[in-house]
């Protein structure tokens, strides 16, 4: 229906309308009359379609009490009384996306569905979670979510445990959220940005139960929402919903929420946080505010500038501060998404008694720049490369999540602004318009010369802090406590096990709303593709639309590798790109490559035959997107790199294999699960193997090898680069996947040829070793653990259907839910099943270890016990099918389709499985529990994380100090 300005449409008054050619659709803004919620409605033809609601919620502490009660507002409310409406949710229902996240002043809560009736049943559950939550009946909900004391006897040690405190613990092992943290405080000393909104673990056991539900009445009122409606829906239903079941009931009284306020101008250049953490991951910032949010075009210019001083090794300002050799790594990006935004320039492995000369560095280039002008050529590249991210809209997520998000960056702060976040076509043609006058010169002058609110924060890595530390304060509590309050803990321990382990009622149950399989639409048709052998190479051509954007993967076969030569193959891929070439300095093909094309990536992947077990293709990948118009670029970039770069320079080669060893090494310690599944793989999979050697802990070790090394060995392996990229570069293998117009596919062969590669007399070397099953426990610079168990379902004879998909998501979002997550209190746990025959669980920021890998091997004997009710069972296929039938951008789309073709699956096998998933039942789960027992006792386990837990284990495992 048509929207006008100043229509009434069930209590929501229309205040604006405008076409927002970004969004390919129009904005409107509407304020709910009675209740005063706001509302943002984005209409186009997206069947993806999204509903958000968002409070303003600025922290008075670091307690985390709006990090804990996004997660507790979801555990039950007065409409739907369950223990858990939000997994029930992913159980059941047709979500593309389903999640909360608190930020620095707000918390969001938003969902997706291509399903309509889906998004009102997502949309009723979320609302009465928000307004009604059951958190003011049941305090075991603040203590699970949360924090509480556990002790297991008279004589032992009391703990925390609590999901969110563990998640915190994990998050702020991180030393970059350290330093966010100490330079955001810095900055803004006065205000809610000086907190940490997710929660100090020094900090969260300060909050009380009262404080808690204290927050919750001031803040989740409908007067300080906002709701964001996106896509094709009808717009009539969703607010006569709203208007109906929520936004016309009497509002209770409570107190003000608290004030979002402006901090003034500081200057502080003498903070020092000091961390427990590794010598080598000393860091500095410094911060500087910008303005305000409502200043949009300043917004968008800064994001600009801080890639044109920091967004490659070749940035001016990144150049300077690596060669100054005050630290291994350097970044520099835009913070917005404030009241206030700053941009922050940030160290990693920082040298001693380097503060002055990196404040001495920053200032220096700055006004070299200021003074000298930029080069008008980087400014343009780094304008069309942010453009062209905004236009291809490949978010990595729901579009309707992303825009909500976006929206409130500048709607938070003002009512006039909720679509100022959304709009940037006019903002880029005036920076255009303003970069030959000096625009960024005198932005860059404002903002480092002559800014009088900036900060300056330093990391200390130290061995310990005792004063400060969690056995010093639990040891200080257990002083207090007599014999009674030790017993009154464990009951109250015992009392949450209880409530956490009873079953939902039926009659709670069937408050959910639900969907039926009738409600499924019909599978959608997966996009044509093809090989071409007609082309002057093999080409995979996919027919997906692609808004005029071109998308080429060039898969280069590694066979002619030996298994000792494959993380030669990795140093290529990190080094083309970032290095001279015969034609071009590094820093002008930085230049060429953000002007003319959308990306372009150099990486190694590799691909499994499902036909044959023994059939593994390792490829190096060069990918690039670009604009059809800008087609020859995305051919004759990619040749002069891999046709003429030149090796011979150690510093930026030095630079670059350190900044690897840095992610890495943070990688481990902030998100360990991902190593520990890869690294449990390898014992059982040679393709998992052979990732080791190119992406795994085999491929760090080399690396920190070869940088201990470094000087003596640059000469060979400079060498063993040029040798690797010959037996990688030849026709012999080489495939090229293109998505795009036929048009510009007949353009780009007509441009291309064969690539100018040569045929290769070399012959296949790649042998991979025989896995060995090593159970190893990682010790790594965190807080809490991350653990992985699995094996290969294909050596046990077990072969692959979809009813694994249901079986995952009810392992996954029920017994793994219920007992790591929400008893176990670790942040996150999964299963899956893959059609490579990897089975295997894991656990994310976990306090545990060896109590995981116990509930991981109680799993199957759960799920040969499963039996659903009939709506549970249904739940649980809906849900996998609307995982399997989620939209998919091109981008991915193209390189599935590429996955099909590599790894030899059959044709229609994704209608395959999903019928198998249809016809799933609960005999057929309980089967698998079976077969899941011989994965299980197979007992293939790793562990990354923290050196208490590890060493306090009673298992059998091989442990090494990874990072020592």
């Amino acid at each position: 229906m048509n929207l006008e300005i100043g229509m009434t449409l069930h209590g929501f008054r229309v205040e604006s309308a405008e076409n927002l050619e970004e969004i390919d659709g129009r904005a409107y803004t509407l304020r709910h009359t009675a209740s005063g919620a706001r509302l943002l409605f984005l209409e186009n033809d997206d069947e993806n379609k999204a509903f958000s609601i968002a409070f303003k919620t600025p922290p008075a502490d670091s307690t985390g009490v709006f990090h804990i009660l996004e997660h507790s507002v979801l555990c039950g409310s007065d409409k739907f009384p369950v223990k858990e409406p939000f997994v029930n949710l992913i159980k059941s229902s047709m979500q593309t996306f389903l999640n909360a996240m608190t930020f620095s002043d707000k918390t969001m809560y938003p969902v997706a569905s291509t399903n309509e009736q889906d998004l009102l049943n997502l949309m009723d559950v979320y609302m009465d979670a928000v307004l009604h939550p059951a958190i003011y009946e049941k305090r075991a909900i603040f203590e699970q979510e949360g924090w509480h004391y556990e002790i297991d006897g008279p004589d032992e040690p009391l703990r925390y445990n609590g999901v969110v405190y563990n998640e915190m613990k994990g998050a702020l092992s991180d030393p970059d959220s350290v330093l966010y943290n100490a330079l955001s405080a810095a900055l803004f000393p006065d205000t809610a940005y000086a907190h940490e909104s997710g929660g100090d673990p020094a900090v969260i056991p300060e909050l009380t139960y009262e404080q808690f539900l204290d927050e919750h009445a001031r803040h989740y009122r409908l007067d300080n929402s906002y709701i964001v409606l996106y896509g094709d829906m009808n717009i009539d239903r969703m607010l006569a919903f709203l208007d109906e079941r929520y936004l016309s009931e009497e509002q209770k009284p409570a107190g003000a929420p608290n004030p979002l306020e402006l901090q003034a101008p500081v200057v502080n250049l003498d903070i020092v946080k000091q961390m427990e953490t590794a010598p080598e991951n000393a860091a500095m910032g410094l911060g500087y505010v910008i303005g305000r949010a409502s200043d949009r075009l300043r917004v968008i210019a800064t994001d600009i500038l801080a890639d044109v001083l920091m967004g490659s090794n070749e940035a001016p300002l990144k150049k300077a501060l690596l060669k100054a050799g005050i630290a291994d790594d350097v970044d520099g990006y835009l913070i917005d998404a404030q009241l206030q935004p700053a941009l922050f320039v940030m160290t990693k492995g920082s040298k001693p008694d380097t503060a002055d000369a990196f404040c001495e560095t920053v200032e220096q280039t700055a006004r070299m720049l200021v003074d000298e002008g930029f080069d008008p050529e980087r400014i343009e590249a780094s304008l069309a490369r942010a453009e062209f991210l905004l236009r291809e809209r490949d978010f990595g997520t729901a579009d309707g999540v992303v825009l909500a998000m976006s929206a409130m960056a500048g709607w938070l702060y003002d009512d006039s602004m909720a679509t100022d976040y959304l709009r940037f076509e006019d903002a880029f043609a005036e920076l255009r318009r303003r970069a030959p006058e000096g625009y960024f010169e005198n932005l860059l002058r404002e903002i480092v010369l002559e800014n009088d609110h900036r900060a300056l924060a330093i990391l200390e890595p130290v061995e310990s802090l005792d004063e400060n530390c969690e056995e010093a304060r639990l040891a200080a509590v257990r002083e207090t406590m007599d014999e009674a309050d030790i017993e009154s803990v464990m009951d109250e321990v015992a009392a949450l096990r209880r409530l956490q382990e009873d079953p939902d009622s039926p009659e709670a149950l069937a408050t959910l709303p639900l969907l039926t399989l009738d409600d499924i639409a019909e599978a959608p048709v997966q996009p044509a593709w093809e090989r071409i052998d007609s082309t002057p190479l093999p080409c995979l051509y996919h027919e997906v639309p692609t808004r005029g954007i071109d998308y080429v993967f060039a898969y280069f076969d590694m066979g002619r590798l030996s298994f000792e030569d494959l993380p030669y193959a990795t140093l290529l891929a990190m080094l083309l790109g970032k290095l001279d070439t015969r034609g071009h300095s590094a820093e002008e093909l930085d230049k060429l490559t953000q002007t003319y094309l959308g990306s372009l990536r150099f990486f190694v992947d590799v691909y499994a035959s499902e036909q044959d077990a023994d059939a593994i293709s390792p490829k190096f990948v060069i990918a690039t997107s670009s604009l059809s118009e800008n087609i020859a670029h995305a051919v004759d970039l990619p040749l002069e790199i891999r046709s003429s770069t030149n090796f011979d320079n150690p510093e930026k080669i030095r630079d670059i294999l350190t900044q690897t060893r840095i992610r890495m090494e943070q990688g481990y310690a902030t998100a360990g699960n991902s190593s520990a599944l890869l690294r449990c793989s390898s014992y059982v999979s040679k393709s998992a193997l052979i990732r080791e050697q190119l992406s795994g802990v085999d491929f760090y070790r080399f690396l920190k090898s070869l940088l201990a090394d470094f000087d003596a060995r640059f000469p060979a392996l400079v060498e063993r680069l040029r040798s690797t990229a010959q037996r990688i570069f030849a026709v012999d293998g080489t495939i090229v996947s293109f998505t795009g117009a036929p048009e510009d596919r007949s353009r780009f062969w007509e441009l291309a040829g064969t690539l100018e590669l040569d045929r290769s007399d070399e012959p296949n070397a790649l042998v991979v070793p025989e896995p060995r099953v090593l159970n190893e426990a990682f010790i790594v610079p965190a807080d809490v653990c991350f653990a992985a168990k699995g094996y290969n379902a294909r050596l046990e004879g077990i072969s692959y259907e979809g009813s694994w998909q249901v079986a995952s998501k009810a392992l996954s979002y029920d017994y793994l839910w219920n007992e790591v997550r929400v008893k176990g209190g670790a942040y996150g746990a999964g299963f899956r099943a893959l059609r490579s025959g990897a089975m295997q669980f894991h656990s994310y920021r976990d306090p545990n270890l060896d109590e995981t890998i116990a509930r991981f091997d109680g799993a199957a004997a759960w799920l040969a016990s499963f039996d659903p009710d009939e709506s549970e069972m249904r739940g649980y296929i809906i849900s996998s099918v609307a995982g399997m039938d989620a939209p998919v951008k091109p981008r991915d789309m193209a390189r599935r389709q590429d996955g099909d073709f590599f790894c030899e699956r059959p044709a229609g096998y994704r209608e395959k499985t999903r019928e198998q998933l249809l016809e799933t039942t609960p005999g057929k789960l309980r089967r698998h529990g079976e077969e899941l027992a011989r994965v299980i006792g197979h007992d293939v386990r790793c562990a990354f994380g923290n050196r208490g837990i590890i060493e306090g284990s009673s298992s059998d495992y091989e442990v090494i100090d990874l990072l020592g």
